[in-house]
């Protein structure tokens, strides 16, 4: 995976994480030079207990990464997700989304948790061994450069990496978007996400849960028992942000007294499985996600609440929709950097990440109005569209990832 000062890659993708690996993977197998450079350290980012983040990878997402090869290793991390449970504050009346089964169909389950940890470990592992990937880790950028016959960019210790095409996909703070110039619209949402694993004595039956209280949702999503046979599932917390610091001081028996109150005894005894962290919580939204010989990608163009576990998945879309269109592009002749590839991506991903992006906001908002006309409102709500099956299902194919025109790598294998 080593190359020189003075060759010229395909693509230089800057942000080694789940969607930026994921799109070099992807850009490699269809034939493309890659350059991945990442600020940070593959072994820190796989350590044991370094990130107590887990994720929903839907449908479409697996298929993804069935076609690139991840599945064989991720099959045996994953824990399928049967059924979605939403409720309103433990009041009576809940949405239960939960697909008709299908013999041998992918649409069985509405997705599948997996850590985070164990997304990367594949994902750094195929890296590893793909020849059109030169992957540069623990390496920080300072001076990227895009003229009309190439991009570069040149890292710490001196070394000058050019390429045709540069993609962000560093994050939310994507530097590379800031130095570029797009125009995002942002707000903060003054919460913040208290994640951790819990043990718990009930089995979780494959269901996740979205509790939703006017603090924020309280989500409860199943993983795969542990080797010593507890069950298991990943807490997602939301609270205000001037709250936050007090439940993350709190000792483990308050804080799985809080835990306990808010899950109303579904998962039975819990206890932690793992350290709590915590992160905040915002939106933000780029009008363009192309400039020249630049495309944008997961968090560097748009993040949005994790209400609906979307976020990655949504990212993911991006990463297959760039493949197609340098791959097609490639294959017509087309520079990767080529304007008309780049309008392409733009096109297709615009009303997506939009509508996401704000079915999210609304939800979140929806939520958050407290009292009992509200409560009620909602919950009438729900029971309208736990009885209309259409819509139920239209949900579920959202959430799926498999409504609308998709990449060609998001299709069944």
């Amino acid at each position: 995976m080593a190359s020189s000062n003075s060759e010229i890659r395909d693509v230089m993708v800057l942000g080694g994480g789940l969607v930026g690996m994921t799109l070099a993977i992807g850009l490699a197998r269809a034939g493309a030079s890659v350059h991945v450079v990442d600020r940070d350290d593959p072994a820190a980012q796989t350590a044991e207990g370094f990130d107590g983040r887990a994720s929903a990878i839907s449908t479409a997402s697996w298929n993804l990464f069935t076609h690139l090869g991840l599945a064989p290793l991720l099959e045996p991390k994953g824990c399928p997700i049967a059924a979605i449970a939403v409720n309103d504050g433990l009041k009576p009346g809940r949405i239960d989304f939960r697909p008709e089964p299908h013999e041998g169909s992918p649409n069985d389950s509405l997705g599948r948790m997996f850590a985070n940890r164990e997304l990367r470990l594949a994902l750094f592992e195929i890296a590893a061994g793909e020849p059109n990937i030169a992957w540069h880790p623990a390496s920080e950028v300072v001076a990227r450069e895009r003229g009309s016959f190439g991009v570069s960019a040149t890292i710490a210790d001196g070394r000058t990496l050019r390429a045709r095409l540069m993609v962000g996909a560093e994050g939310r703070q994507s530097p590379t978007r800031e130095e570029a110039g797009l125009n995002v619209a942002r707000w903060e949402y003054r919460h913040r996400a208290i994640v951790a694993g819990l043990a718990h004595s009930r089995p979780h039956d494959n269901v996740a849960w979205e509790i939703f209280y006017p603090s924020g949702p309280f989500a409860l999503l199943p993983m795969l028992d542990d080797e010593q046979g507890r069950h298991r599932s990943a807490l997602v917390w939301t609270v205000a942000e001037d709250s936050a610091a007090a439940v993350l001081r709190m000792s483990d028996a308050a804080f799985l007294a809080e835990a306990r109150e808010r899950m109303g005894g579904v998962l039975g005894e819990v206890e932690l499985a793992s350290p709590r962290s915590s992160f905040p919580l915002g939106f933000h939204h780029t009008a363009r996600i192309v400039a020249e010989r630049l495309a944008l990608v997961g968090d560097a163009a748009h993040g949005i609440h994790p209400i609906a576990g979307q976020g990655l998945n949504l990212g993911l879309r991006d990463a297959a929709a760039l493949i197609e269109c340098v791959s097609d592009g490639m294959r017509l002749g087309l520079d990767p950097g080529d304007g008309q590839v780049l309008a392409r991506y733009e096109r297709w991903r615009a009303s997506d990440g939009l509508m996401v992006a704000m079915a999210t906001d609304g939800l979140t908002r929806l939520f958050g109005i407290p009292g009992r006309t509200a409560s009620l409102v909602r919950r009438l709500g729900m029971a309208g569209v736990q009885r209309f099956a259409p819509l139920k299902r239209w949900f579920m194919d959202e959430a799926r990832g498999v409504s609308g025109k998709l990449p060609r790598l998001l299709e069944p294998v």
